[in-house]
């Protein structure tokens, strides 16, 4: 179906200042706060095909902004899949050690504690079950072959189980079992409420006609960036017709071929879970560990840490979908070397390719989605640009 209108509503976004109305919203989205998944680059695919684009009545992309900032869905329980195609190197069981590694150095060091399952998530197709009751109540199950790791939140408590390993994660907070750790993006509204913080005079906004998600029919709300520079060529959010809540999210890279990341649910309901889905008692014999640390804890934890505290003092170069987020990490001399961190740094400088400038010299580590640019004096420049782009506000940076 050809788009109801090619309607930049970027302007009109601006002055009704929809951001109000999509923090409400979010409020009751699948839990931010216990999905534990990686970092925005994780996807959920959608695997029903279309069957037919509805017949829905027309609706410009202004409208249909408010329709998502406006969806107040409490509860919900439905399907997923993760595809995620950042083009990264298969690390082999790298990716498991350094998961591990950090589980140790958090100090609860369990395969049940969500870091140490999030490096799975980074590639490959997934399935997840999800389920939510309002702001107290959530379960996220990934389901592996033979196994399945479930994170529950249910009022102060926040349980993690791996059934492989049969270990149990604990841990309570005052702020209803928020972890400040883990706080990525899960589902469609989560990704799409990311997007459309980008929504400016660097973007156009378009309804892209219809089709049907998991059954539901929905509305495609098409996003570009304008600028050129963005490894970004489009995001495609599809919102269910009657509740507005964003039932799939597909962001495909300018360079073209598959979708970097597909969000999607399988099969939905909105009716309200059952209560049984959120109580959680540790299996006879399983290993329960328990993080003692409160959020104040966390947060002096993760001070210390070089790489956070560079995070907390991030700025920002540039505008738009070229912005680049800068930070120095305080350490000199680019990547690890020494003894005991040359294998590390050997293989990191591997992966990434040498570059140099008016900033010094430097590496810059890509995928098919994200730049980085680590330079020998130990800044580090990212984003959503080409090499040339990251190289450019390195030099402007500097």
């Amino acid at each position: 179906m050809a788009p109801y209108e090619s309607d930049d509503a970027v302007g009109a976004v601006r002055d009704e200042n929809p951001h109000a109305g999509r923090r409400k919203a979010a409020r009751y989205a699948v839990p931010v706060a216990v999905v534990g998944v990686a970092a925005a680059t994780i996807g959920l695919v959608p695997a029903l095909a279309a069957s037919g684009d509805p017949d829905l009545p027309k609706i410009t992309a202004q409208q249909l902004i408010e329709k998502i900032a406006k969806s107040d869905v409490q509860q919900l329980s439905g399907t997923v899949k993760i595809n995620t195609d950042l083009g990264l190197p298969d690390l082999g069981g790298l990716g498991s050690s350094l998961a591990s590694g950090a589980a140790k150095g958090s100090g609860d060091g369990s395969s049940a504690d969500p870091k140490s399952q999030l490096t799975s998530l980074v590639s490959g197709t997934h399935t997840l079950r999800v389920a939510a009751d309002g702001p107290q109540k959530q379960k996220l199950s990934l389901l592996e072959s033979g196994s399945e790791y479930s994170l529950i939140h249910n009022g102060k408590d926040v349980w993690g189980y791996d059934s492989k390993s049969n270990e149990v994660y604990h841990a309570t907070s005052a702020d209803s079992g928020k972890d400040h750790r883990a706080e990525p993006p899960a589902t469609p509204k989560d990704f799409a409420d990311q997007a459309l913080k980008s929504v400016d005079d660097t973007t156009s906004v378009t309804v892209d006609g219809t089709e049907q998600v998991a059954g539901r029919d929905a509305y495609k709300l098409l996003i570009k960036p304008r600028q050129s520079g963005t490894t970004v060529g489009a995001i495609s959010i599809a919102v269910d017709a009657k509740t507005g809540m964003p039932l799939k999210f597909t962001l495909t890279p300018k360079s073209g071929g598959a979708a970097v990341l597909d969000v999607g649910f399988t099969q939905v309901s909105f009716a309200r879970p059952s209560g049984a889905t959120f109580a959680f008692t540790p299996p006879k014999g399983a290993k329960v560990t328990e993080d003692k640390q409160d959020s104040a804890a966390r947060k002096h934890t993760e001070s210390r840490e070089g790489f956070a505290q560079g995070m907390n003092g991030a700025k920002v170069l540039g505008k738009g979908w070229t912005s680049v987020a800068t930070f120095d990490t305080g350490a000199k001399g680019g990547l690890p070397t020494g003894s005991k961190s040359s294998d590390v740094g050997g293989f990191l400088g591997s992966l990434g390719d040498k570059v140099s400038g008016k900033f010094g010299k430097g590496t810059v580590f890509s995928t098919r989605l994200v730049n980085a640019l680590i330079t020998d004096d130990g800044k580090v420049y990212a984003g959503a640009v080409t090499k040339d782009a990251l190289v450019k506000a390195a030099d402007a940076g500097k």
